[in-house]
Formats: structure tokens, sequence, C-alpha cells
């Protein structure tokens, strides 16, 4: 297949790339689909469940921690929409890095984009085992047990063809979306009619009388960046997604400038409702705080159905991180650096190899969720944080590498452009190496995970070793 660039005038000849990995999919994906997955890549199990850990532990400032984190998340999905819009590809990423950068900028983005998924994957099968422990009838089920079967159901649904996921993928997201805007709804009326929760009143007091907006110092909200840079661990999820649908070009800028106002509204909003509704100390790491508000709320029911709507989010989050990585691991298995089996594709035209090459991580999380019940989302949750910060920061080099070459003339940027680059780019690689040395600071399994990071880089480099080979007889059969 040949690639195209996106603009009103063609791009030179020397800019032509073709990636293997984009042929054999078919384009079942339609209009609503993006856009609900572009909202579901902006609303997860960070926010979901993440959020009431963090409010109690760096309370209202967290507000602010999200905002500064969706801008940089922003400039990301942006910078990723540009060469979506020069060249789609179900490679998204590893494709372009694989024409900017070569085959070993190619191979480094893949893996560490699958180091994100493969440990978001036990994140998420660890919060929907945590949230349906919420109902009596699954009380006595052990955690590990729960997980499995959170992972066997979506799996399965994942393998059949991408209709499917995006069909589930657009319920999912209009649950979550649907159930943030009924929270932020009942929300708002409660604190305008200062009607009591658990004894307690809602307003501006709720802030103030507990510490103020950094009731424990700076110090707190900067160090939970990490876990807030998690929360948006699906926006780059369009880009990928546009390998899989017709007219990318008119669809995509619209679902992609979307997302800041979606930020704006669900996270920031939901976060500063929160802080009004409850005292920060009043949420826990081990309840969604959305579930929280309304369990003192005392409505019958209330609690449940928001709990079911968490439960929901994280299985849309898992639903996605096996679709994304099928696609990324195929990319990268027809250039010789993936397994040669996760670019088998089935009937269904979907990359099961991968699917289930991910997947298989997920089960060993299933053993972490039997060993270390309690520690388990902590812990991948700091694993997959590194995965999304090296994402983040090959998206932008590709960025940076396009934008290089469109100065040079060789390529021709589209019209929709990821604004003041180059400085964009530089700023948020600045802000992604900032968290590497946030989490270092907040010691714990934090600066455990960072200190894993040479063990990462010497695997990486290790592996190119052992793929190399076949790497290079792939390109020159190609050639």
């Amino acid at each position: 297949m040949s690639d195209r660039t996106l603009t009103e005038a063609p791009a030179p000849a020397s800019s032509r790339h073709v990636d293997a990995g984009d042929e054999g999919y078919s384009k079942d994906l339609k209009s609503r689909h993006i856009n609900m997955i572009a909202i579901g890549g902006a609303i997860g199990t960070g926010l979901f469940l993440g959020a009431g850990g963090r409010l109690a532990g760096a309370g209202p400032s967290l507000a602010i921690a999200y905002a500064v984190c969706g801008v940089f998340a922003f400039f990301v999905v942006r910078a990723l929409g540009e060469l979506v819009l020069y060249r789609p590809s179900s490679g998204a990423f590893v494709s372009y890095a694989r024409e900017f950068m070569g085959e070993k900028g190619a191979y480094t983005a893949g893996w560490l984009y699958f180091l994100n998924w493969s440990t978001t994957t036990v994140a998420d099968i660890t919060a929907a085992a945590t949230y349906a422990h919420f109902w009596s009838l699954f009380t006595d089920v052990p955690q590990w047990v729960l997980a499995f079967v959170a992972l066997a159901v979506v799996l399965t649904a994942n393998l059949i063809s991408v209709k499917y996921f995006g069909e589930m993928e657009f319920w999912f997201s209009l649950v979550k979306v649907a159930a943030l805007v009924v929270f932020l709804l009942v929300g708002i009326w409660l604190v305008a009619t200062s009607h009591p929760i658990d004894g307690h009143v809602p307003g501006l007091a709720s802030i103030t009388d507990n510490g103020g907006l950094f009731p424990a110092g700076v110090l707190p909200m900067l160090l939970v960046i990490q876990g807030v840079v998690f929360a948006y661990a699906s926006v780059e999820l369009c880009g990928v997604a546009a390998g899989e649908t017709e007219n990318p070009e008119k669809i995509m800028p619209k679902a992609i400038n979307s997302i800041m106002w979606r930020v704006g509204i669900f996270y920031v909003g939901s976060v500063v409702l929160l802080a009004l509704l409850l005292p920060y100390t009043a949420y826990s790491s081990d309840q969604s705080p959305f579930v929280t508000v309304f369990d003192k709320l005392g409505v019958p029911g209330a609690a449940g159905i928001m709990n079911l709507v968490v439960l929901t989010a994280a299985l849309s989050s898992l639903n996605s991180g096996l679709y994304s990585t099928g696609r990324i691991l195929r990319s990268m298995s027809l250039s010789g650096s993936a397994p040669k089996f996760t670019g088998v594709m089935n009937r269904g035209k979907v990359p099961y190899g991968g699917v289930l090459f991910t997947a298989a991580f997920g089960v060993a999380g299933v053993g972490l969720n039997y060993f270390m019940e309690e520690e388990a989302f902590e812990i991948v949750l700091n694993f997959a944080s590194l995965g999304i910060l090296g994402t983040w920061a090959m998206v932008m080099i590709c960025s940076l590498f396009f934008w290089r070459s469109a100065r040079r003339g060789t390529v021709e940027r589209p019209a929709y452009r990821l604004p003041w680059a180059p400085y964009t780019q530089i700023v948020t690689l600045v802000f992604l190496v900032t968290v590497l040395v946030l989490m270092w600071c907040d010691g714990g399994v934090g600066r455990t995970t960072v200190m894993f990071v040479p063990l990462i880089a010497a695997a990486l480099v290790g592996g190119w070793f052992l793929v190399r080979g076949r790497v290079a007889a792939l390109a020159s059969a190609r050639d």
C-alpha cells in the first residue's frame, strides 16, 4: 500500500514510506467509534480508581496536577494527530519512528509501548477485581479469580473483529461519559443547595476548613504527578485506531481537539467537585471516590450503580490495551523486531498473535493478584507510568524529526499541526524527564521503579542484538 500525505499539496516523492504492517486491516471503525474511543482514552481507570488515593494524599491540589498533565497529554496527542494526517497507520508512532528514526527507533518505541500496556493490563484486571468486591456476591471470591474472569471476557470479544472492539468501546465510553455527566450534575446540585452528605455540608468550607488547597504542602501534589500521567495513558489510542477507519482526515482533527475540553470538564471538574463535596480525608485508595460520595450520600443503589460504571471503565481500558498493542506488535513483527506469531491475523482481520501475547502478561498479573493482592495495583501502576513516559517521549521525538524533515523540504506538514513546534516538543520532553525525577523523589515503589530503568535499557539493547539480523534481512527483502 502506498502511503499518502493528507495535505492540500502532495509531499515530495522522497517522503514516501511503505509499511507492511498497514496491510490487511478492515476499515470498519466509523466516526462515532473514533470519537468515543478518543473520549474513552481520556477517561480511564486512573480517574475512577486512582483519584481516590491521590486525593487523600495531595488534597484538592490534585486538580492542578490533572490540569498540568492534561495540557501535556494534549500536546502529545496533537503531535500524533499531525503525523496521522500526514500518513494514517495502524502502527501509529512505531511506523513513524521507523520512517524518521529507522528500525532502532521503531523497535524502541514499540517495546516501550508494550511495557506500558502489558503492565496496564495487569492494573486494569486488578481494578476490575477490586470493584467487583464491592458487591457482597463477590466478597468471598478471591481477587485473582475475578481478575482472570475479567481478562477472559474482554479477550474473547477483542479477538472476533475490529467492529466488535469498536462497538464495545463505544458503549463502554458512553457509559463512562454518561456517569460522569450525572455525577457532575448531582455534585453541582449538592454544592448549590448545601445538601448534607453523611453529616457534612458541601461547599468551599470542605477545602478551606481542611488545610486549604495544599493541606500537606506543594510536594505531595508534585509527587502524585506520575500517577496522574497514568490516568491519561490511553489518549494516543485514537491515533492507532486511525489506520482502521475511513476518512481519518475528517474524523481525527475533531476527535483530538475535543480532548482538551474533556480533560477540563471530566478530570479537573470532577476532582474539584469531589474536593467540594467531602473533605479530602474522606477518600481512600481502596475505593473509587465517586463510589465514596454516593455511598455516603445514602441514595439506595446509587453506590452500586456507580461501582458498575467504574468497573466498566476498567474493562474499557483493558479492551483498548489489547486492541492497540496487538496492532503495534504486528507492525513490529512484519519488520522483524517482534516475534513472528504476533504478526498473524485471523479471519476477522484481527492480529490475534499480538493480542494473545499481551493477554499472556495479563495472566501473569493474575498471579501477582494471588501473591500480592494489596500491592498489585500500585506496583503495576508505577511500571506502566515508565512505559507511558517512554511512549510519549517517542511520539514527541518522532514529531521533532518530522518537523525537521519538513524544514528540509523532504516532507510536507499537513494543515492540522502541533502548535509552536519545535518548542512544544522540547518542553514536553523536559516535563517527562521531570516526572521521572519526581518518581525517584517519591521514594518507596516509585524509586524502586526508576531503579529498573537501567535494566529496561539493557533489556532493550540486548533484545536489539537478538533481532537486528532478522530486521536487516526483512529490510533488504523489501528494498
